[in-house]
Formats: structure tokens, sequence, C-alpha cells
């Protein structure tokens, strides 16, 4: 058997109420040593079911009915296991399990515990396991360890075992090896805490790693150092890779091969460039046509799976406002921002008497500095930057979520409400309520934000109800409007969230930001979660809504492929700051900042030929305005100004500009 993992005809069944559900249907398929392999498909398709087969994870509901996952293992002679065959609990499979076969899992949060430090979590593996010994080129200090303890065969010291851990994630790029083994997962940022469930399954030196969409909840220039973290190590350490992701343009950036599930099926097989340059299955050129591509022409669609037709009633057609005043003028902004900031302060408290006391260190983050705007009545104005960036910050303060800094009375928010100019930061009590029916929001995780306890119908009644909009028979008719404006069947009006997919999730919050007819929202990341070609529908359907219903939005979000599809102005944020502003074709077409670059190179590409430019993420600079190139250095020393480089075309410069 040359292949270190062969998956033969596997066939996974789980028990439910209404019988046998297969989740996994005679899927085959084989991955050379030191290979990669991508397993591709939407949510529910079954490649998640295969990796918790591999390593022996399934929930005890699952049974391989027939089948064979035949794994290579290097350290125990040439002779295959079949790990189906395997007691999940017994002793064979937990050595293999974390030993020879690691998983990075979707979810860093939620994957790590919150109880223990990362140097604890790191170090249990390499106590249960050791530290992996199928590597020859030994040339790191854990491997010179972890070579002498095995010589010796005496297990490893703490000492030991707490240099083998700052060794890997030294490797892994921690900035701060020693002091992160002290860090609990909390104080770390999403990409740290990526990186640490990868030191913690590198950590044995596995031959084979499953990865289990590792890169979903992460920025596009995170995503970019992560998947360039992983092909290097897979280089160095010699190991296989199995990417499970939903994701094509990381497919094409990291696999050799490339195998398709849909509904449990494999429908497509085969090499990297020709599954991209000839796809056969109707499924996979359906997925291909979904994903947002910056060389789209004008006016083209995104082509989901399954499409959804917006129908609009006749109450959701009659504006909630009053008729425009003598002074209202179409062409002014329906909303204007100037010179809004906002600073927190954050105490770090490293003992329990500092924290008993008051004591610790305490520092300042300028969330949003100095940050000013127009969004045009009727456009969609995007708003794209990194995680911690401000930009849901901003938002907040828009919505009156939060108060933003006094500034010396120079930060004002002003809305357009048909000629009546709204004072946003002065706005209280009744006058508030109000002006919350004018402006709505749509949240980035549809399931945290709807209320598990509460039916679709009384969703999406409440702030009817809130508001004191109608009488009972209005409601329900504005509710049966809503549902089928979003697609979805007014029969389910009595079900719970948790009966639906997220793609209908999210169109149930779209609906009941939409239920009191704004003129504008804000979208904060509502496709981020999604599957490719349910990010689809919801872009299509944002964009029908825009036009049938006469809305403004503000579209935030780290992909700027997805804000160039539905955006006619992008805004970058970075550190607080916006640093660049363009209507859309000319931002890609001509961007400016070195930030605006390097957010554009981690897009990835569903292309082959077209892979990521790792060289200009700056190292992970991009994001210190301090690292900056002149004349964009945004340091003490530097007097910075938005200047307009051509018509509409803004970007933020020292004095002296380009």
């Amino acid at each position: 058997m040359k292949e270190l993992l062969r998956v033969k005809e596997l066939t996974v069944d789980f028990g439910v109420h209404e019988g046998t559900l297969r989740a996994v249907d005679h899927v085959s398929f084989s991955l050379p040593p030191g290979g990669t392999l991508a397993l591709v498909g939407e949510s529910g398709s079954g490649k998640s079911v295969c990796s918790q087969a591999i390593m022996g994870l399934l929930p005890r509901t699952a049974t391989i009915s027939s089948g064979s996952i035949l794994f290579n293992d290097p350290r125990n002679g040439t002779q295959p296991i079949d790990i189906a065959r395997l007691d999940r609990a017994g002793p064979k499979m937990r050595t293999i399990r974390g030993g020879a076969i690691s998983i990075i899992f979707q979810e860093p949060m939620t994957s790590l515990s919150a109880l223990h430090t990362v140097g604890d979590q790191i170090g249990e593996a390499v106590e249960l396991h050791g530290g992996g010994s199928h590597f020859s080129n030994i040339h790191s200090l854990g491997d010179q360890i972890n070579e002498a303890a095995q010589l010796s065969g005496r297990k490893l010291s703490r000492p030991e075992i707490e240099a083998l851990t700052v060794d890997m994630l030294r490797m892994v790029g921690f900035p701060d090896p020693k002091r992160a083994l002290r860090t609990y997962p909390f104080e770390l940022s999403g990409g740290l805490r990526q990186r640490a469930m990868i030191a913690m399954a590198l950590v044995c030196r596995p031959a084979l790693l499953i990865a289990d969409e590792p890169t979903t909840a992460l920025d596009v220039t995170i995503q970019a150092q992560i998947l360039r973290l992983m092909k290097d190590l897979q280089a160095e350490l010699g190991m296989a890779l199995l990417m499970i992701t939903h994701d094509l343009g990381v497919v094409a950036n990291v696999a050799d091969d490339v195998v398709v599930m849909y509904r449990g099926k494999v429908v497509e097989s085969g090499d990297l460039r020709d599954i991209f340059r000839d796809p056969q299955h109707a499924y996979l050129k359906a997925l291909l046509h979904a994903v947002p591509r910056f060389d789209m022409a004008p006016g083209e669609r995104l082509v989901p799976i399954r499409e959804i037709t917006a129908a609009t009633g006749h109450l959701l057609k009659e504006k909630a406002v009053s008729k425009p005043t003598e002074t209202f003028n179409a062409k002014a902004p329906v909303l204007k921002v100037r010179h809004l900031s906002k600073t927190f302060r954050i105490r770090k408290a490293d003992t329990l008497f500092e924290q008993l006391t008051g004591g610790g260190t305490t520092r300042t983050v300028r969330a949003v500095n100095d940050v000013s705007f127009d969004v045009e009545r009727n456009e969609c104005l995007g708003l794209v930057g990194e995680s911690g960036c401000g930009k849901t910050t901003l938002s907040k303060i828009l919505m009156r979520g939060i108060s933003a800094d006094p500034n010396e009375g120079t930060g004002r928010v002003v809305f357009d409400d048909w000629g009546r100019k709204i004072d946003v930061l002065s706005l209280e009590g009744a006058e508030l309520d109000r002006f919350r029916t004018k402006l709505q929001f749509i949240f980035q995780d549809p399931f945290g934000s709807l209320n598990p306890r509460m039916t679709v119908y009384d969703i999406l009644v409440e702030p009817l109800i809130i508001h004191k909009i109608g009488d009972d028979a209005y409601r329900r008719e504005m509710v049966s409007e809503l549902m089928e404006m979003v697609g979805l069947d007014r029969r389910h009006l009595s079900r719970y969230p948790h009966s639906f997919s997220g793609g209908q999730r999210q169109r149930i919050g779209i609906a009941r930001a939409l239920a009191l007819r704004p003129d504008m929202v804000i979208c904060d990341e509502p496709v981020s979660a999604l599957d490719v070609s349910i990010q689809a529908q919801i872009l299509n359907l944002l964009k029908d809504l825009q036009k049938q219903l006469g809305l403004t939005y503000m579209f935030i979000s780290h992909n700027l492929a997805v804000v160039d599809y539905i955006a006619d102005r992008i805004a970058v944020m970075c550190a607080g700051r916006l640093v660049e502003m363009a209507p859309a074709g000319e931002l890609f077409r001509n961007p400016l900042h070195p930030y605006t670059k390097a957010l554009l190179s981690a897009v990835p590409m569903p292309d082959p030929d077209a892979r990521l430019d790792l060289g200009a993420l700056m190292e992970g600079k991009a994001s210190d305005p301090s690292a900056w190139p002149e004349p964009f250095r945004d340091d003490p020393t530097n007097q910075v100004f938005w200047t307009e480089t051509t018509p509409g075309h803004y970007v933020r410069v020292a004095r002296g500009g380009l």
C-alpha cells in the first residue's frame, strides 16, 4: 500500500427518530505520504463526518455500516491498520488519534479549553503521545529533545515538555512563545488561537493532519498567513494534509487533488487543475459560479444552486415615513459621519492580588480614530477591514448601541430623514426609538441573533409590537409578506430557529430588519459564516431588496470579493482609521494604500493559476500603521491627511501627498 490513507467504500449511518440517516454513502479516496487532498462541499455534504470517522470521533448514534479506512502508520511498520474496525475508545485508536493523525477544528475558541493555558494544552498532547518519531530531518531543539528521550527509553520530563512546546509555538509563528505558555485562549486573537490549535496538532509530529475548515472564521489576511504557515510546516515536517473546506479559493491555493462531495456522495474527483479547468458535474459547476470574483462583468449576477425570488407585498412597498419636506434634497447623503472616535481603557491584572486591589497595567485602545464619511441615498457603501479594526464598533455608534467619545464636541452623526436633519448622537428617549425605525441592523451570526425560545412569527412581529405599529390583522399580514419577501414558506411561522438551516436563519434576520420598513440597513458580516452557494443566495436577495424597497446599505465585511459584488463604493478601515475610499471598480484597479494592497493580495481566488501573493502581506505587518512605508506611515511623528487623488478616490497620506 503506497498511500498513507485509503478510504474505500465508506458508509456512515446515523440513527434518528425517523429511522436511519445516511450521512456518508460509499465514499472512496486516497492520500499519498506528504500529499494534500481537499475534500470540498457545502454544509451537510458529509465532509466532517468523513474526518470524524478517520479520527474515531463519530458520535454514539453513528455507525460505520460498510467500507474501510486503511492507515499506513509509518511508526508501526508497513502493515496498514483499518481504523473502521478499531474500538473508538480503545488503546490502539487513542495511540493513533493525536499521535499519528491530528486534526485542526473549525472554531479554535470552542476547541480549546478556556480553563487551561495554551502551554498546558499543548504539553498535554506531548505527555499522552510523546513528541513523534517518524521524521529523519532532526534540526529543531524540540526534535533533538524528543530524539534523545526516545533513544534513552524514558519519558520526557516537565522542562523538556515545556521546551518542546516553546519550540512548537515558535515554529507556528507566536511572537513571544515563552509568554504564550502562561496565556489563556481568550487572551489571544482569532489568528493566534488558530496557531495554538495548529501547534497542539503538530507537536507530536503526525504523519497526517486533518484541517476541518481551519480558516472559515478568520480574516482574509490572517487566513492567508495560516495557509502559508500550514504549507510551510507541511514541507518542513513531511506530513500529509487532508483539507476539508467549502471555499474553492482555499482549495486552489493548497491542494494537489480534489474530492467533491454532495449529499454524502463523491460526485467528482481528480487533479486540482483538471477539476478547475474542466468541471464535469453540475454541482461543481454551480459551486464555481456561486463564488464572487473580481473579474465579473458589470451587471453579472452570482448563480446560486437554489435561487430565491424576492416578492414584496403592498405593505412593504409603502414607506413608513412622512412625505419629503420642502428642504429635501435627493442628492444629499442619507448619513453624514464626522470626526467620530471611540477609546477603550483595558486593565490587565496578572495576579489575584492585582485583580482584588485594582492593580495591574492599563492601556488605551483607540477603536475608532477620527472617522468621517458619507453614505449616499440608495447606494451600498462597503466597509472592509480585519477583525479588530473598528468596523463593528463604528456601526454600534451609528446605532447608538455605544456612545462615541466627546471629542471636544467635533464628533457628529447626521441622518437625513427626507429633509429632516437628525443629530443622532444627541437623541434620547422616544426620539431615539423613532430613529431606530429608520436605521436597522443585520447581524453576523444568524443563530446567535435569534431568540431560540421564540417562534419565527414572534421574532418577526416583535419589532412591530415594540414600536406600536398596526393592529393584529396588520401585523399578521406584514409577517406573511416578510416571509414571502425572503423566500420562506409562511406555513413555517410556528417553527423555532433551530429548525432552519444557516442560510434560512439569515433570511429570517433580514426579514426582521426590514419589518419596520427602514430607509437604511447596516449589514454586519451577514454572509461570513455561510457556504458559498448560500452566500450567493443572500447577496442576490439583498441586491434585489435594495432595488425593490429603495434601501440604503452599509455593508461591513472582511471579504473584498463579496464587497466588490454588492457595493457601489468601498471604504477600507484599519486600526480604527479609514485609510482609503473609492468606487468599487476603481479601488480594485488602482489600490493606493499598502493595507488595501495587502487585503487584495490575501483574497484566495478559485483559480490554480492565480495563487496568493503572500509576499504582499508585509510579513503580517500590513495592519500596523507604524510599519507602513512613506508617505502612508501613521505615527505620532507624522501628520496625515485625507487626500483626493482622482475624483471620488481618497487615501490617507502624510503632508506632501503621493
